[in-house]
């Protein structure tokens, strides 16, 4: 009991570096059982089809699965999100960009079958999951564009309209953001360059009314966004 309270006190990235993954995953346990049985079925079938179809990928010097559970915990511990939906969707939400073929079954020599792959999310979890995995689902690179510019303007596109995948993708750019320092080699200065542009635009939307957050969760959030703003202008040399 004591540990399971001790554990509870930690930071995401903090039980990653002294727990790894296992940390990570007894989290997720303690604190999913304050949801409903259903609810903690439904999460645990999905942390199950995240760690099948992610298994093989790496962040550096974890495993993949460690930044969608970080993702999702984020969600319902720090944005106090219980829905589980949008909890599902947060440890899916990298599944069909990833790893369309091991949803589908198809080979990976053809293209990317991602329509299939939201269809067979949304039979298994519900339409709104696939919709909201859909939302935060990068699109294929276009070789004429920069790739930074585009993926800024899909970010403001897709989330124009989706509150709850603003949310999601809130969260991942947290952990990508503001967990830059956790990241080592050229992949800084690269994230940083990527991710610099986006904290305005990340500001403008979550000040909206419609994104469905507490204010103390919103002011948390513009806290969080500040500290990635501040770190990417270090790695950069700018300010």
């Amino acid at each position: 009991m004591e540990a399971a309270r001790f554990l509870r006190t930690m930071p995401l990235h903090a039980i990653t570096e002294v727990y790894g993954e296992q940390g990570l995953r007894d989290r997720f346990e303690l604190e999913i059982k304050e949801l409903p049985d259903a609810s903690q079925g439904r999460l645990r079938e999905a942390l199950a089809l995240a760690a099948h179809l992610h298994r093989a990928q790496r962040r550096v010097r974890e495993p993949y699965l460690n930044h969608l559970l970080r993702v999702m915990l984020r969600i319902l511990i720090y944005y106090k999100v219980t829905d589980d939906e949008v909890l599902i969707a947060a440890l899916l939400h990298d599944a069909v960009e990833d790893q369309p073929w091991g949803l589908t079954g198809r080979p990976e020599t053809g293209p990317a079958p991602t329509e299939e792959a939201l269809t067979v999310l949304s039979e298994r979890f519900g339409p709104r999951v696939a919709r909201l995995v859909g939302a935060v689902t990068n699109p294929d690179w276009d070789p004429h564009r920069d790739r930074n510019e585009q993926y800024r303007a899909h970010v403001e596109e897709a989330l124009e309209y989706e509150p709850w995948a603003r949310v999601i993708k809130i969260s991942d750019f947290t952990d990508n953001g503001v967990g830059v320092i956790h990241t080592t080699g050229p992949k800084v200065v690269k994230a940083a360059t990527k991710y610099a542009p986006l904290v305005p635009v990340f500001r403008e939307l979550v000040s909206r009314s419609d994104t469905p957050l507490a204010d103390d969760v919103k002011r948390h959030i513009f806290e969080q966004l500040d500290l990635a703003d501040t770190r990417f202008k270090a790695i950069l040399g700018e300010g």
